[in-house]
């Protein structure tokens, strides 16, 4: 890398320029395009040429998932999401439970000890809904059915997930602070069915008034950023990932802003997401798998986490069809980030060994290079169609 000034600039162009020719090729070759951005990353890491720093490009990968969640979000509608509520619980509940019984199964059959292996399977519960949005935007099919059940579903898994790895936690500390992990469920719970409860009603009365006293240019877009921020800090600081508080504030907006602001987001995600996107391969060291019980395990850690997401959640999702079931299955599969803000945790309480680290960074790295290949063969016969008009599923 260069020296001061130069160092984002030079990872900037690296990362984003990489990104996009990379994607471009992954579409010639009938690929998503995310596929190649998330290659991008492992060729500019220490995996290939070392050429880029997770750590440098780590606060823009942050934004870029905030503003793709954010995008998605303006795209749906709040009423959609809570007439799937019962369908996404069911999908949501049963892709946790599956994942986690085979990765704590699957860790501890090799021999690893019972809170290492707790670990390994609360990694492998939470969806990084993130990539699925993107695949499924870019396909022209956020409203589907199944996309939608897919998005409300990933919200209640964030929390369950969320849930599961504070119940580890504390195992790996001690006993189990139940109070505390009452008032996390009750925040996190609140807050998600507060904003989506009042979000759409709320900003439909205060927005058209705050507009008229803005002088501004494209003041919406302003109030939207300032909700946007606001509400991904509420959701942290209620228990919630940052990501789905940029998703509400979104699905909060959907019925009232102008397609300016539609326009003027799609625009800074644009640039934003190839470095979310690159930032997941950046992590990615395949040194580690020189090691013939590492790659094996990784392998076998991989294929579990996503035949558990096809089998749970698409169980979840059984009374839509064979084929809806299918298509939430496979939009449930991408673990990103969530697997690895897991494993990171892990490591830092001394309970994730080295070895254990490196398999659940590969699983999150590889469910999501793959996942977009499985939402193109399960939802590539519907691109182009005309979109669902809404209904309620029970």
């Amino acid at each position: 890398m260069g020296h001061g000034d130069a160092d984002l600039p030079l990872a900037m162009l690296l990362v984003f320029g990489s990104a996009k020719i990379l994607g471009e090729i992954a579409e010639t070759l009938k690929m998503p395009n995310i596929v190649g951005e998330i290659l991008a990353g492992v060729v500019l890491g220490p995996s290939v040429l070392a050429l880029v720093s997770p750590v440098s490009v780590k606060e823009l990968a942050h934004l870029g998932v905030l503003f793709l969640l954010f995008r998605v979000g303006l795209e749906v509608r709040a009423s959609d999401l809570v007439n799937v509520g019962k369908t996404a619980s069911l999908v949501a509940i049963l892709g946790v439970i599956v994942p986690f019984g085979m990765g704590y199964g699957i860790y501890h059959w090799s021999g690893a000890p019972p809170i290492e292996s707790l670990f390994v399977g609360a990694a492998m519960v939470a969806t990084s809904v993130g990539i699925t949005a993107q695949v499924l935007a870019g396909m022209g099919l956020l409203n589907l059915l199944a996309s939608r059940i897919i998005l409300a579903a990933a919200v209640i898994d964030d929390i369950l997930g969320l849930i599961v790895l504070a119940v580890v936690s504390s195992l790996a500390q001690g006993p189990v602070n139940i109070v505390q992990l009452a008032t996390t469920a009750v925040l996190s719970i609140g807050f998600t069915i507060f904003v989506l409860s009042v979000g759409s009603k709320t900003v439909g009365t205060v927005l058209p008034k705050l507009e008229k006293r803005m002088k501004g240019i494209d003041s919406q877009f302003s109030v939207a950023m300032i909700l946007l921020f606001a509400l991904a800090l509420l959701a942290s600081y209620a228990g919630v990932a940052a990501i789905i508080g940029a998703f509400l504030a979104g699905v909060a907006l959907s019925e009232t802003v102008k397609h300016r602001v539609h326009v003027l987001a799609q625009g800074v995600t644009e640039l934003l997401v190839p470095f979310f996107l690159a930032g997941i391969g950046l992590a990615l060291d395949v040194r580690v798998l020189r090691d013939p019980k590492v790659l094996g395990l990784a392998a076998l850690i991989t294929v579990a986490a996503i035949v558990s997401k096809l089998l749970g959640c698409g169980l979840g999702a059984w009374s839509l069809g064979f084929e809806d079931a299918r298509r939430v299955g496979a939009g449930m599969v991408p673990r990103g980030e969530v697997g690895m803000v897991v494993a990171q945790l892990g490591a830092s309480m001394g309970t994730v060994s080295q070895q254990a680290y490196s398999v659940v960074v590969v699983m999150a790295v590889m469910t999501t290079v793959i996942a977009p290949l499985l939402l193109n063969w399960t939802f590539g016969s519907l691109a182009g169609q005309p979109e669902e008009s809404p209904l309620t599923i029970e």
